[in-house]
């Protein structure tokens, strides 16, 4: 069983990479992330960004592809991932005027067309849920499942944020083992449910409610290629919360 690799959702930091792409890729690489998954890239050339990578030594695993770039600039999108040699193009949300039944109809048509797409670039299409995915059916099932059983896994893998699945109220190590095989990419995001807003409040890994351990072996089992630390909002300063992360990380996983 080969150990998946720890990457870093580049959207926690999107206020720092705002201001300094590179410095704030340097910084990641410092605290010893050996991937990072971006959400855009700071207007900087995929060239540019390909040698950037290689002096740090982290591993470009993918990006958060907009539903928005998906229907209209895909071959850009496919050409930057190639020339950085990512593997993997996810598609992380989607707006709230195209979440009802009937939208996500023609998702699961859409999405197979993308990931034709991605599919003939080397590249491997994902989908990246939220709590929302749990709360619409089609012919009597959530959506989170009837996509992966529409579209076929050549075409659609999983990127499962861990997070929200447990916000959602689902038994997260058993989506973990249904979709083993499938799921190349896991968000670990640790949260609080406030309970005065309903809403989830995410924090640090370890200082949530997310039963971490179990859920980073289940992984292992699954296949799981990348273990990817995501933190919606952050209470401290956003480097404060990712280098905390990863320490909680080396302490109790990596170094043991």
């Amino acid at each position: 069983m080969t150990r998946p690799g720890i990457g870093l959702q580049m959207y926690t930091l999107r206020e720092e990479t705002a201001q300094d792409f590179e410095g704030t890729l340097r910084k990641v690489a410092a605290m010893g992330y050996e991937g990072v998954e971006f959400a855009g890239y700071g207007d900087i050339p995929a060239e540019q960004m390909k040698a950037l990578l290689e002096e740090l030594n982290l591993v470009a695993i993918g990006n958060h592809v907009p539903l928005v770039n998906l229907e209209t600039k895909i071959d850009e999108e496919i050409a930057y991932l190639t020339t950085i040699g990512a593997k993997y193009a996810i598609c992380p949300w989607l707006p709230v005027e195209v979440r009802d039944a009937d939208a996500w109809k023609k998702h699961l048509v859409n999405f197979a067309e993308y990931g034709k797409r991605f599919q003939e670039a080397g590249i491997v299409f994902c989908y990246h849920n939220h709590e929302f995915e749990f709360e619409v059916e089609i012919d009597g099932q959530v959506v989170f499942d009837k996509l992966y059983e529409t579209v076929g896994a050549d075409l659609l893998q999983v990127e499962m944020d861990l997070g929200w699945v447990q916000y959602a109220g689902r038994d997260v190590l058993e989506y973990i083992s249904k979709y083993a095989g499938r799921l190349p990419l896991v968000h670990l995001k640790d949260f609080v449910k406030n309970t005065e807003k309903a809403e989830i409040d995410t924090v640090e890994l370890g200082r949530g409610d997310l039963d971490l351990l179990p859920l980073i072996k289940q992984s292992e089992q699954a296949d799981v290629k990348w273990l990817i630390v995501e933190q919606d909002r952050c209470a401290n300063p956003p480097l404060q919360s990712v280098e905390e992360s990863i320490n909680w990380l080396k302490t109790n996983y990596l170094n043991q």
